[in-house]
């Protein structure tokens, strides 16, 4: 195996401390996190969803496949996070404290954070990953964040394929009706009652022995592999329950 897959190895004990934060953070952090698990939950089951897979999951009737590696862009947070609720996936997020107020709102909603990122703790989380991932749980990234640059994939799920031999894919939302705020990400806020079609790629595996090269090729795959299930589903979300793009929640 290459020599690079240090990537994944543990980080000095500093890394593994919990972040602090100050008494007007840690009020900021309650309340935003429980006025966005409250969005989420008032907005989430008006939502019409449908499913499309470029490859058919197993089972058939899977909203999604585990173990598996995900990715999407951070802009559909919202709409994921209602759709998968629940579900015991486990998601990276930054240990900054825009991510810990992320990380807060998954907790409620039923999923596992690790906190970790690019620029901070990423090897730990990669770790914590692929423990949730030895356990049959999917993991997912939102490839792009925690601050951008918006729709450029970073490496996270390529070292983490190559470390677990487990399949990676890409995925996306797009709503037929949302307000999209001024942030980095252009985050989405579906409008109650849209149409939401999730579209699924094919899956990609990262060989163990993969050199520096060819992790460098994956995740030029995976950033393709994104653009594409994004392209579709914008094309078709106006489909969202039609004969071809059933509604399967809402």
């Amino acid at each position: 195996m290459s020599s690079s897959t240090t990537a994944v190895e543990p980080e000095p004990p500093s890394v593994l401390e919990a972040r602090q934060f100050s008494l007007r953070q840690r009020i900021l952090l309650w309340l935003i996190s429980w006025a966005s698990y409250l969005a989420i939950s008032l907005i989430g089951p008006t939502l019409r969803y449908s499913i499309s897979w470029e490859e058919p999951p197993s089972p058939p009737d899977a909203t999604y496949e585990k173990p598996v590696i995900y990715s999407f862009w951070h802009r559909a947070l919202f709409p994921s996070a209602w759709l998968w609720r629940k579900t015991g996936i486990a998601v990276m997020v930054s240990r900054s404290f825009d991510g810990e107020y992320i990380a807060r709102t998954l907790e409620k909603l039923g999923f596992v954070a690790v906190r970790g990122s690019s620029s901070r703790g990423g090897a730990t989380a990669l770790l914590g990953l692929k423990n949730q991932l030895q356990q049959g749980s999917s993991v997912v990234f939102t490839i792009d964040g925690p601050r951008g640059p918006k729709y450029v994939a970073k490496p996270g799920p390529v070292l983490l394929s190559r470390a677990s031999a487990l399949p990676m894919a890409a995925f996306y939302v797009a709503l037929s009706d949302a307000w999209v705020l001024k942030t980095w990400d252009a985050l989405m806020i579906p409008k109650p009652f849209s149409k939401a079609l999730v579209r699924v790629s094919a899956k990609l595996r990262v060989p163990a022995e993969a050199a520096d090269a060819q992790t460098i090729e994956f995740q030029q795959r995976l950033q393709t592999a994104l653009e594409r299930v994004t392209r579709f589903a914008e094309e078709n979300v106006a489909q969202v329950g039609s004969a071809e793009f059933p509604i399967i929640k809402g």
